[in-house]
């Protein structure tokens, strides 16, 4: 049973290219094992030329949040040509169909999001191939159980998963990391330390990761307790 994941950082858009790639490095430096950079058009191909001339060999991801129609395939090909671990929702949402016909033109794995909203969405996606990788997020689609589903139609395809995040507390990142640990989430996820996203968080243990290495809450159920005096401090009567 693992004790640790492995985490990587997804990094927003900034003013300037050369913000990006600071910021890139700063994460890289603080050992996060995957970067993924947002992406749209006009923000693509210069943006990853820069990063990939300062890190050539890290483990980089792009997400396209649906920014791109299938008559981009000029873009789509160049970002293919910059070593990618996989793209992530680079069509609309609710098209299996283009993503499907856009995973045959590109050397580059398509990874689905926004579309994943099901078990049955998910089959649907492997079926057609419409996605070589699976982004999973508990309150996407539908809960611990529907998470367990999707797992085990991807371990039973062979499929690779990663754990997304909605901008969890620590009680939901901690589910995440638990569910990190099963044998189906093979790629670094989004369960990155809480504090990049809180100043304080709600729970009484810090769910900070070390080195690239998140550790999974001990003690029983999630592992974490709420903060009991810090919640009522913030909360109004």
């Amino acid at each position: 049973e693992r004790i640790t994941i492995p985490v990587g950082a997804s990094l927003g858009m900034t003013a300037t290219i050369e913000q990006t790639v600071d910021n890139v490095t700063r994460h890289v430096e603080q050992g996060y094992q995957r970067v993924k950079l947002k992406i749209e058009p006009g923000w693509d191909i210069d943006l990853l030329a820069a990063v990939r001339a300062v890190h050539p060999d890290i483990e980089l991801t792009v997400d396209a949040n649906s920014a791109y129609t299938l008559d981009m395939t000029d873009a789509l090909h160049r970002i293919d040509g910059f070593g990618l671990h996989y793209i992530e929702q680079p069509l609309h949402w609710d098209d299996m169909v283009d993503h499907a016909a856009l995973a045959l033109m590109l050397q580059t794995p398509i990874c689905l999001d926004e579309t994943l909203t099901s078990p049955a969405r998910v089959k649907a996606a492997l079926d057609l191939q419409a996605c070589s990788v699976v982004n999973l997020k508990v309150g996407r689609v539908g809960g611990l159980q529907a998470t367990r589903d999707i797992h085990d139609m991807c371990v039973a395809r062979d499929v690779p998963m990663w754990c997304g995040g909605m901008l969890e507390t620590g009680i939901g990142r901690a589910h995440n990391i638990h569910l990190a640990t099963m044998p189906g989430f093979v790629y670094p996820g989004d369960t990155a330390s809480a504090s990049r996203t809180y100043a304080r968080d709600i729970t009484e243990q810090q769910l900070e990761a070390t080195n690239g290495w998140m550790p999974v809450p001990e003690g029983p159920g999630i592992g974490v307790t709420l903060d009991r005096a810090f919640l009522d401090e913030v909360t109004e009567q």
